[in-house]
């Protein structure tokens, strides 16, 4: 990349809702082929050290779509955009490009950069079943705060895009129950 293109950055988690990094223009979009899942540990920021939080990444799978936000980044704001992304999303993830789809047809970002946590870094939980992943929502806390608001404010971003994720709804409905309990 050089420093005059513009950088598109595309969020499916935290940064659908905080990107916390300057940014010209943010558009709804979905990726192709992906699912948004909480199979990532985070004890950075939503967890700790022996007691991690979940958090999403993406898993593949041909069929879906995943809906979030595209940001398009001035050229001149790139690196030190980068700089901050990488930092926030140490944890376990790699960069990634892919194309980026407007909701409405088209291309919002025909190369947008994405953080992927796979299953061979050493914070990535897996597959668990959604009361298992409920659970560890409910207890987990990092310095960033409680799993509970990401998760919570994750649904209400997408809720708010009318954005469908089953996943996130079912552990959203979950958790709430769980919430309410006595």
């Amino acid at each position: 990349m050089t420093r005059r293109e513009a950088l598109w950055v595309f969020g499916y988690g935290s940064l659908v809702w905080r990107p916390a990094f300057p940014f010209v223009e943010r558009r709804p979009a979905f990726v192709v082929g992906w699912q948004r899942r909480f199979f990532q540990g985070s004890t950075d920021h939503r967890g700790v050290p022996g007691a991690p939080g979940r958090v999403v990444t993406l898993v593949e799978a041909p069929a879906e779509r995943c809906f979030g936000v595209v940001y398009r980044v001035a050229p001149e704001e790139a690196d030190a955009v980068l700089a901050g992304l990488d930092v926030r999303e140490q944890g376990g993830y790699d960069r990634r490009f892919v194309e980026a789809r407007a909701p409405a047809g088209g291309i919002a970002a025909a190369r947008a950069l994405l953080y992927l946590a796979t299953p061979d870094n050493p914070n990535y939980l897996g597959a668990a079943s959604l009361p298992a992943i409920a659970a560890q929502i409910l207890r987990s806390r990092g310095p960033s705060g409680a799993n509970v608001e990401y998760l919570l404010r994750l649904a209400e971003a997408l809720r708010a895009m009318d954005a469908d994720d089953p996943h996130v709804f079912a552990l959203e409905r979950m958790v709430r129950s769980r919430l309410a309990e006595p």
